[in-house]
């Protein structure tokens, strides 16, 4: 930056705290959440996950077509019948302190993944052992057979990220707070302000793989120094910072603001992850109402995903209606199941009010959690507590930020014994592509044991049909199991499907290398001056 530049871009500085750091190696970009969880197996929130895909590595990652790659495994192989799996570390790799990783660290990291993330309970319920084998090798024991090991070991929703045997061995329902990993940036937790912004530096003793990016596998080779990430809820400023050049890079701007952006002569505009984003509302099976299927029966029909979408999107080339619980355009997408509240009318409202008569609903007060400082769930919150009113709901909407929604969410607690730390609904949304895999999408999963994603919703039998995918060898299967899935899913109502959309990144056209994807990678991003 120079002494002349315009006043705008001073202010803009000032109100982001820019400031020093300025060089062709730096990145800036503005996020779109505020990061104040570091534990990516304690929450599963967006901005986390992104946080631990830029200093955490995994045994194998992803490519654009979600097919698993090894990216810190060096070798693999399982014995001739299958119940034992052993995987060796490729030679070199290191924490942020100097210190080697070992499979040490790989075993417990295993073992604190598989006690919270949907994929990791799959392959941990039936896994007997997993033990150290040497330094750098780490052997995983069946109980019974399964194929997909690699698949969920490379996972990208909510993935394995291998930590220090330190916080590997601690509570996976306690947040880890250490920021040590081995991936391509190094945290600079000293500059981090909670609410504002955060920061990473190269880390210089990374060594990638020698194979091309490729969505999240091959090699993470880094071409800046340093990234600054910012985050503000005004995203008229936002907007203003990037096309002043104030920013490198606006992760999601939202939709009323891309015509400024894209008359912008020095910023690029485009999808970023091809595959979409679903939308969700969650709601609470622990506590009374929501524990009711009736009750959620009734969301079902008062829900019009159209007017969810115009309210948080309202562009219908980026949006669009869809039921299918595995995604709209997977190979899993099925129409079996689904009933008359895809329809919306007088009639699925005058249904839901009938559901509602049903459950013995006496008007109590449905808490729903609104996290203001994000516009687009802001956005669908509103529209659908405003629907659930129409259908005879007594919504309490309480109004916070999304950080705070990402803690609350954690609790068990009954809203009509602890206000303001019970819940009853919230609403989120996640990439399509990952949703796919029955064995890890989280919001499908419904085991019994409490352990599930937030929400908790128990169905044995909805668990055994999902199990069903394990041992499914065509598509005729799959598809089969799908429907049967689809229709106990709709009896018991896990979630409501909210619809789909898409979202677009803005950057400036200094800026080359973006992969694209449901987390935005930032290794192989270049930015010339």
């Amino acid at each position: 930056m120079t002494a002349q530049r315009p006043l705008i871009a001073i202010a803009l500085a000032a109100a982001f705290g820019l400031g020093g750091h300025a060089s062709a190696q730096t990145l800036r970009a503005v996020v779109n959440g505020d990061l104040k969880s570091l534990d990516p197996i304690w929450t599963t929130d967006q901005i986390t996950g992104s946080h631990a895909f830029m200093i955490y590595d995994q045994l194998f990652s992803e490519d654009s077509n979600l097919r698993p790659h090894p990216q810190m495994a060096e070798s693999w192989n399982a014995s001739a019948d299958g119940m034992t799996w052993r995987i060796t570390l490729r030679s070199g790799l290191k924490w942020h302190d100097g210190t080697p990783v070992t499979a040490k660290d790989v075993a417990p990291s295993i073992r604190r993944w598989g006690a919270r993330i949907a994929a990791g309970q799959s392959l941990m319920s039936r896994v007997a052992e997993v033990n150290v084998v040497d330094g750098r090798t780490v052997e995983i024991k069946l109980k019974e057979k399964f194929g997909p090991v690699i698949e969920l070991l490379g996972a990208s929703a909510q993935p394995l990220y291998i930590m220090r045997e330190k916080e590997a061995t601690s509570d996976p329902f306690t947040a880890v707070t250490e920021t040590v990993g081995s991936g391509p940036f190094i945290f600079n937790k000293a500059e981090w302000v909670p609410g504002s912004k955060f920061t990473y530096a190269k880390n210089k003793d990374y060594v990638p793989r020698s194979e091309k990016p490729d969505g999240y596998a091959g090699g993470k080779g880094v071409k800046l120094d340093r990234l600054e990430f910012s985050y503000n809820p005004d995203t008229a400023t936002s907007t203003q910072a990037l096309v002043a050049g104030e920013f490198d890079l606006y992760e999601y701007p939202p939709v009323d603001m891309l015509p400024i952006l894209q008359k912008s002569p020095d910023v690029v505009v485009e999808i970023a992850n091809r595959f979409g984003f679903g939308n969700v509302m969650r709601p609470n099976h622990l506590v009374h109402p929501t524990n009711n299927p009736k009750i959620r029966q009734a969301m079902l029909y008062a829900t019009d995903q159209g007017q969810v979408l115009d309210a948080m999107v309202g562009n219908k080339d980026l949006q669009s209606v869809c039921w299918a619980v595995f995604g709209c355009g997977t190979p899993l997408d099925t129409k079996v199941g689904i009933g008359s509240w895809t329809q919306p009318g007088p009639a699925n409202i005058a249904k839901a009010k009938a559901l509602l008569a049903e459950a013995g609903y006496k008007n109590e007060p449905i808490v729903v959690m609104n996290p203001t400082t994000d516009p687009q769930i802001s956005a669908m919150a509103v529209m659908s507590a405003s629907q659930l009113k129409t259908a005879g709901f007594n919504v309490d909407l309480q109004n916070m930020d999304w950080a705070t929604l990402v803690q609350r969410r954690a609790l068990k607690d009954d809203p009509a014994a602890a206000p303001g730390k019970g819940w009853h609904v919230f609403y989120t949304w996640g990439n399509v592509a990952l949703a796919a895999n029955p064995l890890t999408n989280n919001t499908a999963a419904t085991p019994c044991d409490g352990k599930n994603w937030f929400g908790w919703p128990c169905d044995e039998q909805l668990e055994k049909i999902r199990a069903e995918f394990v041992t499914a060898t065509s598509d005729a299967q799959r598809q089969d199991i799908a429907g049967r899935f689809h229709t106990r899913f709709y009896e018991v109502v896990p979630f409501v499907p909210m619809g789909r959309f898409q979202q677009k990144i803005a950057y400036r056209k200094n800026v080359s290398g973006i992969l694209g994807g449901g987390k935005l990678p930032f290794w192989n991003i270049e930015k010339k001056s």
